[in-house]
């Protein structure tokens, strides 16, 4: 981490729960959390992943990062996890919802399950970890944190995942709703919205295994896709102090590429 950023210790003493947290963006996001001094908890649906995550961040960052398999699909199971991270850290600060799935299908193509996997998973993950994460980030002494990652393309026209589109655009709106709901309760709901981020699981199946990686990058102002840890900075400060008057907003990580789409 380049310590010019950001104090090694701005998030010490707080919880922090990763959902999707093993690969990819959700893997930045929780080294930058974990070298921020907080207590970081990763989730998802495969322990494989995630024990090796966790001993990628022992072994190559000195962080200590627990993990408890998840499906956020499973509103009971969400609970469970929430609870038991609660009580062995001694609260919950810090929900990022990172959990998502996409793949490639025209609309006219998609069948029913496939629509139902993509919001189950994007959408409704997200409202029940918002839901069970509601009593312990009301009590988070710093004021709760919720981080969701969307996307910019749920602001636009996305032609062959209109079911991921969907999805985003509900957290979205969930994330709006949130931060004036719970804005008394000291809770800030925002969401962070990436454009194409090299070596993640979605480009290469939206784009680079369809032959569209390098017109995809074209389509970026800034030239060239982006980097897990940028989002996980953008992630660090929304969390951190400096975002403590920031509520219902979302923060596009892009390059500039949402004013740039192609078809």
């Amino acid at each position: 981490m380049d310590e010019t950023l950001f104090q090694p210790d701005l998030l010490a003493g707080r919880t922090a729960l990763v959902t999707g947290g093993a690969t990819g963006i959700g893997q930045a996001i929780s080294r930058r959390l974990g070298q921020l001094g907080a207590q970081v908890v990763i989730a998802s649906r495969n322990p494989e992943s995630l024990a090796a995550a966790a001993a990628g961040f022992a072994a190559d960052d000195g962080l200590d990062i627990a993990w408890k398999r998840l499906d956020v699909r499973e509103d009971a199971m969400v609970k469970a996890v929430i609870d038991e991270v609660a009580e062995t850290h001694g609260g919950l600060d810090i929900l990022i919802n990172n959990a998502a799935g996409n793949f490639f299908c025209p609309t006219a193509e998609l069948s029913a399950n496939g629509w139902r996997a993509v919001i189950d998973i994007d959408l409704n993950g997200t409202f029940y970890c918002c839901r069970h994460a509601y009593p312990y980030l009301k009590a988070a002494p710093a004021g709760g944190r919720i981080i969701s990652i969307s996307t910019t393309r749920a602001n636009s026209g996305w032609p062959g995942a209109a079911h991921a589109g969907a999805a985003k655009a509900g957290i979205q709106s969930l994330m709006r709703a949130l931060a004036v709901e719970w804005g008394d309760d000291g809770i800030r709901a925002n969401f962070i919205s990436p454009g194409p981020i090299a070596g993640t699981v979605g480009v290469q199946k939206l784009y680079e295994d369809r032959g569209r990686g390098e017109e995809i990058r074209q389509q970026v102002p800034l030239g060239r896709y982006g980097e897990g840890e940028e989002i996980a900075n953008a992630v660090a400060y929304l969390a951190s102090p400096a975002g403590a008057y920031v509520t219902g907003a979302e923060l596009a990580v892009d390059g500039g590429r949402q004013w740039n789409f192609g078809v």
